[in-house]
């Protein structure tokens, strides 16, 4: 049963026809095929409401058309799937891994056995601790360091058997977090090792549940990166390079830099006037919506509700709330977690890369399995071609 709240999310029949600009029969026709959510509705005996974000994506999908131009175009921005895959989906608004629901899985479970679930194993692997790579430079250089000497020295594909590779990905996984954090080497859970290496053993469940919730999320960038490089027959070390870099822009997993200046911006100059200001300059409200989860980011609202966050965090998400209707998204919560957690500032980039780093191996070993290189076409816009074979 939907309440009062988020009504807004849904539309009567009529305003779901119109939108289509089909008759009854075939809305039910959409809801019959599993297209179009339905719902009582709480204010109307005998109504049904219909979820809006459903009938949006139908209309968004019938306004590219069927030209093959258009559809390939629609792959590559939130648009039509591309590649099959059995790890993780987003079905109304939640994440599952595997058919499994990610939020229930962060309530009691460890990085380790999101990974035997993703990586399809018998048992939850183990992530070694290495000694961190002497660098002089950044953290996520020295990680870069690492994993290049790990992909310099790892195997190619071809040859590999299926318990081998996944216990190079669990060696690579251990290896990175390594160096993102100085683990001690001990068997405990990879959580563990991280709060203890940070000091705040009392936050350490906190920090297992994000790393559960961050693991895997359908084909983003960076586990399409990491698909490419191993489809070509690359190491998982090269994979896994391939997975951070993409990881590493500001549209994507560094997309934390631009929501803490933007909640520095709003402790300087007032939540409401900055927020009421980019509003009206049509600027980016980082942190705040998902393209894939219209009626809002279940990972950022699961892990919201573990911990009480910072007083200037919580005014930023209750005012871009009240004033756009936006909810935070999980580049949000992690902001607000390293704050209340006190963490080191390079903490939210790390617990996402090492979190994530589990799905790009999960995603480069599926590729792997399916045995097919990864190579779309390009559509040419440039000059017009000049023809000197002397054909007409």
């Amino acid at each position: 049963m939907i309440d009062s709240i988020n009504v807004k999310n849904w539309m009567t029949q009529e305003e779901a026809c119109e939108a289509l600009n089909v008759r009854k029969q075939t809305l039910y026709a959409y809801v019959s095929r599993g297209q179009i959510e339905v719902q009582d509705d709480p204010r109307h005996a005998n109504r049904n409401l219909y979820r809006a974000a459903d009938i949006a994506a139908l209309v968004k999908k019938r306004s590219l058309g069927r030209a093959r131009k258009n559809i390939a175009a629609s792959t590559m921005a939130w648009g039509e799937p591309i590649i099959d895959t059995s790890l993780s989906t987003i079905v109304r608004g939640r994440l599952y891994y595997r058919g499994r629901d990610a939020v229930q899985l962060a309530e009691s479970a460890t990085l380790e056995q999101v990974a035997q679930l993703l990586w399809n194993m018998d048992q939850p692997p183990r992530f070694p601790s290495f000694e961190p790579v002497p660098f002089d430079g950044p953290v996520s250089a020295r990680v870069y360091a690492a994993l290049s000497h790990a992909a310099a020295n790892d195997r190619t594909e071809s040859a590999s058997d299926g318990g081998e590779r996944v216990a190079r990905a669990a060696a690579l996984v251990g290896r990175l977090a390594s160096n993102f954090v100085e683990l001690r080497p001990d068997e405990s859970a990879l959580h563990l090792r991280i709060a203890n290496a940070w000091g705040v053993a009392h936050h350490a469940d906190l920090l297992r549940r994000v790393l559960v919730l961050l693991a895997d999320q359908e084909l983003t960038s960076s586990s399409f990166a990491a698909r490419v490089a191993a489809s070509t027959g690359a190491s998982l070390g090269a994979s896994m390079i391939a997975g951070l870099a993409a990881f590493s822009g500001p549209m994507h997993g560094n997309a934390i830099v631009r929501v803490r200046e933007f909640m520095d911006e709003a402790k300087r100059s007032g939540t409401a006037t900055v927020v009421q200001r980019r509003i009206a300059d049509g600027d980016a409200l980082p942190g705040f919506g998902h393209e894939l989860y219209p009626q809002g980011d279940p990972r950022a609202a699961d892990l919201l509700s573990a911990f009480d966050a910072p007083d200037a965090a919580r005014e930023l998400i209750d005012c871009v709330e009240r004033l756009t209707g936006k909810l935070p998204a999980i580049d949000m919560a992690l902001a607000a977690l390293v704050e209340h957690c006190g963490l080191p500032e390079s903490a939210a980039f790390a617990l996402f890369s090492i979190a994530r780093s589990v799905g790009w191996m999960a995603h480069s070993i599926e590729q792997i399995m399916e045995g097919t290189l990864l190579r779309p076409r390009a559509h040419y816009v440039g000059p017009d071609v000049i023809d000197n074979t002397g054909g007409s």
